[in-house]
C-alpha cells in the first residue's frame, strides 16, 4: 500500500514537471529505485516468513513454480514427489501455494483439526462463471450455506429414500444402453463402443433424476453441454495459477466459458420453466398417486426455494449452479467427501 502511494506521488511529480528539470528527473528515478527497492524486499521478507511455516517441498523455479514438474497423470506425479518430500509437502503453481497429503493419515488428520481451513475448493475462473459468482455449491465457502447444502444433499437430494425414488429413471437408463449395444452389434460381432455407451448412461441418467419430465431434445442438448463445461473447467488455466497472465485469458478459455455459460443458462431456464408449469398443472389437477413418488431433484429444489420458514433463501441461480454441478458429478463427490474438502474430483490435464 505503501509502495504504490509513493509510485502515484512520483507520477504527480512526473506529470508536474513540465521544464524537465534534471535535478527533478534525477529525484524521481531516486524515488522510483527506492519504492521498487522496498517493494522487492517486503515481498522477499513475508516470503521467507511463509516459507518457514510451510512443509517441506521440490525446488521451484520463478514464476511457474512446480508446474514444469506436473505431468498427467496428476496423482501419480505427486506420488513420486511425495516419495522425497514426505507425505506432507508444499508445492507452488504458479503463483499459488498448495499443501498436499498423500496418505490417508495424513489426510484424515488436516481434515478432523483443520475442516474449516480446507473445507472450500478453490475457485477458478472459469468455474466462477459455472458457479454463478457465490450461488454454486460445489465451491461454496465454508459458510451457512454451504452447511445447509450439505444437509439438503444428505437428508434429501443425495440420501437414500430419494435415490430409492429414482431407480426406475436408472433402470429405464440401463435397459436403453442395453438395447443400444444389442442393436449395435447386430449379433454379427460388430464391435460397439462401451464406454461411449456407458458415459451416455450416466449422463442421461443424471439429467433425468434433475428433471424426469425434460423433452428428449433437451436431455441431448445438455449432455452435449455437461461434456463442454467438462473440458473447459477441467482444463489447465494460466490465469488461475501465473500472476503476470492474470485477466488476459490468452488461452481464450473465459471468452469459450461465457459462450458456453450463455446456452446452459438459456437451456437451464426452459428446463426449470417446463418444470414450474407442470408443477402448476399437477396443483390443479393433483392425480391419485402420491407427489412424492413423482419428485425429482428439481422439485426438492423448488420446494425449498418456496419454503418461507428454510434456513437458507435458495435463490434461481442456485438452483441453476447445483444442476451444473450434478451434471459434472462435483456435488456428488463433495457429499462422498463427508465433513472436509477434500477433493475427490480431479482435472484431466495438469494441474
Amino acid at each position: 500500500m505503501v509502495a504504490m502511494e509513493e509510485l502515484q506521488l512520483i507520477i504527480s511529480m512526473l506529470s508536474n514537471n513540465n521544464n524537465n528539470n534534471p535535478v527533478v528527473l534525477s529525484v524521481v528515478l531516486a524515488l522510483v529505485a527506492a519504492a521498487v527497492s522496498a517493494a522487492a524486499l517486503r515481498h522477499l521478507i513475508s516470503s521467507r516468513r511463509l516459507h518457514s511455516r510451510l512443509p517441506p517441498g521440490p525446488t521451484s523455479l520463478p514464476v511457474i513454480g512446480h508446474l514444469h514438474l506436473l505431468r498427467p497423470p496428476v496423482h501419480r506425479t505427486f506420488h513420486e514427489l511425495a516419495a522425497q518430500a514426505g507425505p506432507l509437502m508444499h508445492i507452488r503453481l504458479g503463483s499459488t501455494r498448495c499443501v498436499v497429503a498423500s496418505t490417508a493419515e495424513v489426510a484424515g488428520e488436516l481434515i478432523r483439526g483443520h475442516e474449516g481451513s480446507i473445507s472450500e475448493r478453490p475457485v477458478t475462473a472459469v468455474a466462477r462463471q459455472f458457479a454463478y459468482g457465490a450461488a454454486g455449491f460445489a465451491f461454496a465457502p465454508y459458510n451457512a450455506h454451504w452447511r445447509f447444502m450439505k444437509r439438503l444433499c444428505m437428508s434429501e437430494l443425495l440420501g437414500p429414500r430419494t435415490v430409492d425414488l429414482l431407480r426406475p429413471v436408472r433402470r429405464a437408463g440401463v435397459v436403453s444402453l442395453v438395447r443400444s449395444v444389442l442393436a449395435g452389434g447386430g449379433g454379427g460381432g460388430d464391435v460397439v463402443d462401451l464406454t461411449r455407451e456407458l458415459i451416455r448412461l450416466s449422463n442421461t441418467s443424471i439429467i433425468r433424476m434433475v428433471a424426469s419430465t425434460v423433452p428428449g431434445s433437451v436431455a441431448g442438448e445438455a449432455q452435449e453441454l455437461v461434456k463442454d463445461v467438462a473440458e473447459l473447467v477441467g482444463a489447465f488455466n494460466a490465469d488461475d495459477y501465473i500472476a503476470l497472465c492474470r485477466g488476459w485469458d490468452l488461452q481464450g478459455l473465459s471468452r469459450r466459458a461465457a459462450a458456453v455459460h450463455r446456452r446452459f443458462d438459456a437451456l437451464l431456464e426452459e428446463i426449470i420453466s417446463h418444470k414450474e408449469e407442470a408443477r402448476a398443472a399437477r396443483k390443479k389437477n393433483p392425480s391419485k398417486d402420491s407427489a412424492a413418488q413423482h419428485k425429482d431433484l428439481l422439485d426438492i429444489l423448488l420446494d425449498k426455494a418456496q419454503d418461507e420458514t428454510a434456513e437458507v433463501k435458495l435463490t434461481r441461480d442456485n438452483i441453476k449452479a447445483f444442476i451444473i454441478h450434478v451434471g459434472r458429478g462435483d456435488c456428488w463427490f463433495r457429499h462422498v467427501g463427508g465433513d472436509g474438502g477434500v477433493d475427490a474430483g480431479g482435472a484431466t490435464q495438469p494441474p
